[in-house]
């Protein structure tokens, strides 16, 4: 069945590449980006969220994507920078992305108050969207997003339907599949009739999307941590710029925190005191006392240390679920479990298998980079070999389910170096296409605690007494 459906699908995306290219580009060449129409016939991802957004029907995802390419064009997408918005626009704070909603969803801010309604700023206006969404789109590549309608302190100013149609319609038409809801707070009453229009805008299929809250029932949505003060959450953040506001996965982790730089190589120091540092985290000081006596710093083959490490690791449950990558098979699948130690100190393991009759470089990020501690972070794996990462956190940090973790892996030449030096370097270099990414989202396993036993205990008899009785 599956194997049909994707057959299917692989139909509907060679038909409608081939009819686009034959019914709409070739005798209007210049209506549209090259860019783009190259994209078309090379992404699949790209073509099946038109398709999906009109239901597999053809001639309409032709259309759509007619609209969306003349689009596109219009407003440059493709190059779109900072430099293309004016830096004011930037500076107030209006529009950025930043945070997850409950799902994993990344945020895009509205923040109304900072909308006035004028004809002669709305096109820049319209471009910082744009911006936003193409920067969002370049990185995750059909991830959903949710749209935070902030409208505390919004006078009747800053209402402009135009402007509002301009969003919806970046998720109809521009930006297909992307939208997972918008969450509306703290709407005033003289816009209701505005957003009776609004739902005209989304269609009675979309209309599910809008959520309309108040400061206690947009917890639903996203949790408190990502919730500014006056939504009635914790998160500290405060827009500013420059920068641009970028809290998706940073980089790089380094194995015994945060560094300041990507270019920053590991010490031979820092090198050589790895295997001790695992050893000591895993075991204990006790056992590792024994094994210090191995002189770890010899010139060893990569395969020896891949045992190393694996020996090491065998305190941890292997994951059990795979997802197979074309350069990894990763485990797990999707989520890593920070279970506990008998000390109490939370750990998982990411096991990686190269698939590849080449050298796969992989490094980790994640979007909280000052909370965990990963080994190794930045490193390489030989052709049909294994590596086992081990994530904790470090610094007393506590695991949130709101943390995100990246693995980026990009296969080199069997004549590269695998050094620090020639890592960092090759990072630089390579293309962006040829990265393979996989994201997992961090997940707590609470230990119980001795109370927590004794009434399970205390329940069972209940249980057991009520059976008697």
């Amino acid at each position: 069945m599956a194997e049909c459906h994707a057959q299917n699908k692989a139909k509907l995306i060679s038909e409608t590449r081939r009819r686009f290219e034959a019914e709409y580009v070739t005798d209007k060449p210049d209506k549209y980006d090259p860019r783009d129409v190259e994209r078309l016939q090379q992404d699949d991802n790209w073509v099946e969220s038109y398709l999906c957004w009109r239901h597999d029907v053809v001639d309409e995802t032709l259309k759509m994507i007619d609209e969306s390419f003349q689009w596109r064009k219009e407003m440059a997408v493709n190059d779109l920078t900072e430099a293309s918005i004016p830096k004011w626009l930037l500076e107030i704070g209006g529009i950025y992305l930043h945070g997850y909603d409950k799902e994993g969803n990344k945020l895009l801010w509205i923040r109304v108050k900072y909308h006035v309604k004028d004809h002669k700023t709305i096109l820049d206006k319209k471009k910082l969207i744009a911006f936003w969404l193409e920067r969002y789109a370049k990185r995750e590549n059909g991830k959903p997003i949710t749209v935070m309608f902030d409208l505390s302190e919004t006078g009747i100013n800053s209402i402009d339907m135009d402007f509002v149609r301009f969003i919806i319609n970046c998720f109809k038409v521009y930006y297909p599949k992307y939208l997972s809801k918008i969450v509306i707070f703290d709407m005033p009453w003289i816009m209701n009739a505005a957003f009776k229009i609004v739902k005209s805008w989304l269609g009675p299929e979309a209309v599910s999307l809008l959520k309309f809250t108040n400061k206690h029932e947009v917890q639903d949505y996203v949790s408190v941590e990502y919730l500014p003060s006056h939504m009635g959450g914790t998160d500290p953040f405060k827009y500013s710029y420059p920068p641009l506001v970028d809290d998706d996965f940073q980089t790089p982790l380094c194995e015994n925190g945060p560094i300041a730089s990507e270019d920053e190589a590991s010490s031979k120091e820092d090198t050589e005191s790895d295997g001790k540092d695992i050893l000591e985290t895993i075991f204990g000081e006790e056992q590792t006392a024994l094994l210090k006596k191995i002189n770890l710093t010899e010139s060893t083959s990569k395969a020896e240390e891949n045992e190393k490490v694996d020996s090491k690791t065998k305190a941890f449950k292997k994951p059990l679920s795979v997802f197979k990558g074309p350069l990894l098979h990763i485990s797990p699948a999707e989520e890593l479990y920070f279970g506990s130690t008998e000390s109490g100190e939370k750990k998982t393991l990411i096991v990686l298998t190269n698939v590849t009759k080449n050298i796969v470089a992989f490094k980790v990020r994640t979007t909280a980079p000052e909370k965990y501690r990963v080994k190794p972070s930045n490193s390489s794996c030989d052709p049909g070999a294994t590596i086992d990462i081990v994530v904790s956190p470090h610094g007393g940090f506590a695991v949130s389910a709101q943390d995100r973790f990246l693995i980026m892996a990009a296969e080199m030449e069997q004549t590269s170096g695998t050094g620090p030096a020639e890592l960092a370097q090759f990072w630089k270099e390579v293309p962006r296409n040829k990265v393979m990414e996989h994201r997992f989202l961090a997940e707590t396993t609470p230990t119980p605690t001795t109370e927590d036993r004794q009434q399970e205990k205390n329940k069972q008899k209940f249980n057991i007494c009520k059976l008697e009785a």
